[in-house]
C-alpha cells in the first residue's frame, strides 16, 4: 500500500500545476495507466482447504487432515500449490492409485489450470484420508478460485533447532545406522558422529490489498512421526505440521491459511524420537516451528512480484541393482546366526550378574570383608566365581550384540528385496523423475517426488543466486528415498539407503539439472 499512497501523492502534486482540462485529461490517462498496471503488475490469490478426516466406525483420529489449496496468478498464467496431510502421493499410505493425474486432469479442465502447474506436496504425516481425497481436492482449489483477488508477497526465513536431529549415526567401524523403532540404537561406545540438520524455515507471507493476511506459506525439513499419545493409532495424526499451521491460523486474521511444505526430511527426525521416559507428543514440537514462523511473518521484506516463473523438467536417474547388496547381508547374517553361543544365562540370571559386576566391580558378590577373609585363608572360591560369572555375562552380551544386528539386517533386508524384484521386472533401468522450479520473485521453490536426505538440500540452496531458495520434497509422486551418494556407500545398513531404487550417481545428475535451471531463470 505505500507503493500506492506513493503515486497517489506524486500525481496530485503534479496535477496541482496545470489548468483544469489538462488536469482532467491526465487524471483520466493516469487512471487508464494505473488501472492497466495494477492488472498487469499484481499477483493475484486465493485459499481454499476441505477437512479430509477419515470417521469410519473404528478409526481413531487424533486431529483433522486437510488438503489446502494457494491459488496464484498473473497477467497470462495460474498456478496452484496443494498440500495434504499424508504420508506420500501413492506407492505407501492411503492415497488412492492415480491421484495426481486424476487432479491434474479435473484442473485443467474445469479451471484452465495447466497440469504443469499443479504442484502437491505431502506432509508426510502418517494420517489416514478419507476414501473421497480426490473429490476433497478438488473442492478445496474450487474454493480458491472463488475468492481470488490481487495480493502482495513478502518473505523471509527464521531458524529452529529445537525440534530436529540427523537420524543417520555413523559408527567407528566406517558403517552407518539410522535411529528407528524397527530395531535398537548402537551401544553409545560405537558412536563417532552424526549427520547434519537444516534449520532454516523459508516463509512465504501473502497479504491482500487491505494488508490482511490471506496466507502463510512455510517450509521446515524433519520427519513428522512423533505421533501423540494415544490408544488408538498414535501415528493418525498431522503431526507437528499440522499442530504448526493451526497455531498460525488461530493467531492471525480470520479466514487465514499456513500452508507446511515438506523439505529434505529423509535423513531427518524429530528429536528424543525414541525417548521412553516422557510420552511422545508432536503437538509441542509443533508449537515450537509455529512460534517461530509467527516472530518472523511481521519482519517479511514486501517484494514487487509481477510474474510467475515455472520450470517443468524430468530428469533420468539410474535405478539401483540391488542384489550384489542383499547377497552381501545374507552372508552377513549367517556370520551372525552362527557367531551366537549357548550360554548357561537366561536374561533373569543375566540381568542380576551384569548389575552386580557393573556396579561394584571390586567385591561384586559379597562384603568386601569376606574376599579379605579368603585371601588370608589363601582361598579364591568368590574370586573363581566371579571370574566365571564375568565370562558368562560377555557372552551373553555378545548374543544380545549379534541378535540386535540381524534385527536391522533383516528389517533392510526385507526393503532391498522388495525393490530388487520391482528392478528385475522393469524393462526401463532408469527413473523419470518430475521436478518442477517455480520462481517468485526472490522466493525459489523447487520440488522432488522423493526424500531428500538433508544435505542435497543444503547444496541446492548454497549453488542458488536467490535468497529465498527452499525445495519441496515429496512432491508430485514419491519414488521413496533419494539419499547421497555417499551415504548409499552404506546401502542395507540404514532404511534411507535400503528404501532407495536410485543408483550410484543419480545426486550428481539431480543437482546439476537443479543448478542450471537456477542460473538460466
Amino acid at each position: 500500500m505505500k507503493i500506492l499512497h506513493d503515486k497517489t501523492a506524486g500525481t496530485r502534486n503534479f496535477l496541482h500545476q496545470f489548468p483544469f482540462k489538462q488536469y482532467m485529461t491526465a487524471v483520466f490517462c493516469w487512471l487508464l495507466f494505473y488501472s492497466g498496471s495494477l492488472v498487469a503488475n499484481t499477483i493475484s490469490a486465493g485459499v481454499g482447504k476441505a477437512n479430509i478426516t477419515n470417521l469410519e466406525e473404528g478409526m481413531v483420529a487424533n486431529d483433522s487432515l486437510y488438503v489446502k489449496a494457494l491459488l496464484l496468478e498473473d497477467a497470462d498464467k495460474r498456478i496452484v500449490f496443494i498440500t495434504i496431510d499424508v504420508v506420500a502421493l501413492e506407492e505407501i499410505g492411503h492415497i488412492p492409485e492415480g491421484y495426481l493425474p486424476t487432479v491434474r486432469k479435473i484442473l485443467n479442465d474445469r479451471f484452465q489450470i495447466d497440469p504443469g502447474n499443479v504442484f502437491v506436496n505431502a506432509s508426510h504425516c502418517h494420517g489416514i484420508p478419507s476414501d473421497d481425497v480426490i473429490e476433497k481436492t478438488i473442492s478445496a482449489v474450487a474454493r480458491a478460485t472463488e475468492n481470488i483477488e490481487p495480493v502482495t508477497l513478502g518473505f523471509n526465513k527464521a531458524q529452529e533447532d529445537r525440534i530436529s536431529v540427523n537420524r543417520r549415526i555413523k559408527l567407528k567401524n566406517g558403517q552407518e545406522r539410522d535411529i528407528r523403532h524397527a530395531y535398537s540404537m548402537p551401544a553409545d561406545d560405537a558412536v563417532e558422529d552424526v549427520g547434519k540438520i537444516d534449520p532454516e524455515i523459508g516463509i512465504m507471507c501473502i497479504q491482500t490489498l487491505d494488508d490482511d493476511i490471506l496466507a502463510v506459506v512455510y517450509n521446515y525439513s524433519c520427519h513428522p512421526i512423533q505421533g501423540v499419545p494415544s490408544r488408538g493409532r498414535r501415528d493418525n495424526t498431522t503431526g507437528y505440521p499440522g499442530y504448526a499451521s493451526e497455531l498460525v491460523e488461530q493467531t492471525l486474521d480470520e479466514g487465514a491459511m499456513a500452508f507446511f511444505f515438506q523439505g529434505c526430511a529423509g535423513d531427518i527426525n524429530p528429536v528424543l524420537y525414541k525417548n521412553v521416559s516422557t510420552p511422545r507428543n508432536s503437538e509441542t514440537l509443533g508449537v515450537l516451528l509455529g512460534s517461530r514462523v509467527l516472530e518472523q511473518i511481521n519482519e517479511v521484506e514486501v517484494s514487487d512480484v509481477a510474474l510467475i516463473q515455472v520450470v517443468n523438467d524430468f530428469v533420468r536417474l539410474p535405478l539401483a541393482d540391488l542384489s550384489g547388496t542383499i547377497d552381501s547381508l545374507e552372508t552377513r547374517k549367517e556370520e551372525l546366526i552362527r557367531s551366537l553361543r549357548g550360554n548357561s544365562l537366561n536374561f533373569k540370571t543375566f540381568l542380576d550378574l551384569y548389575l552386580r559386576y557393573h556396579l561394584h566391580e571390586e567385591y561384586p558378590s559379597y562384603y568386601a570383608h569376606l574376599y579379605l577373609h579368603e585371601k588370608k585363608l589363601g582361598k579364591e572360591e568368590f574370586s573363581i566365581m566371579d571370574s566365571e560369572n564375568k565370562a558368562l555375562v560377555e557372552d551373553y552380551e555378545d548374543n544380545i550384540s549379534a541378535m540386535e544386528e540381524i534385527t536391522v539386517v533383516n528389517a533392510n533386508l526385507s526393503l532391498l528385496k522388495k525393490h530388487q524384484k520391482n528392478y528385475e521386472s522393469a524393462q526401463d533401468k532408469w527413473y523419470e523423475a518430475e521436478i518442477n522450479v517455480i520462481k517468485l520473485g526472490n522466493f525459489v521453490l523447487v520440488t522432488f517426488p522423493g526424500e531428500l536426505s538433508v544435505e542435497i538440500g543444503l547444496n541446492i540452496k548454497k549453488q542458488s543466486p536467490f535468497e529465498h531458495t527452499y525445495v519441496a520434497a515429496y512432491t508430485n509422486g514419491y519414488l521413496y528415498y533419494a539419499p547421497t551418494d555417499e551415504q548409499l556407500k552404506n546401502r542395507g545398513g540404514a532404511q534411507e539407503d535400503s528404501e532407495c531404487i536410485l543408483g550410484m550417481g543419480w545426486q550428481k545428475i539431480f543437482e546439476q539439472r537443479v543448478n542450471e535451471i537456477l542460473r538460466n531463470l
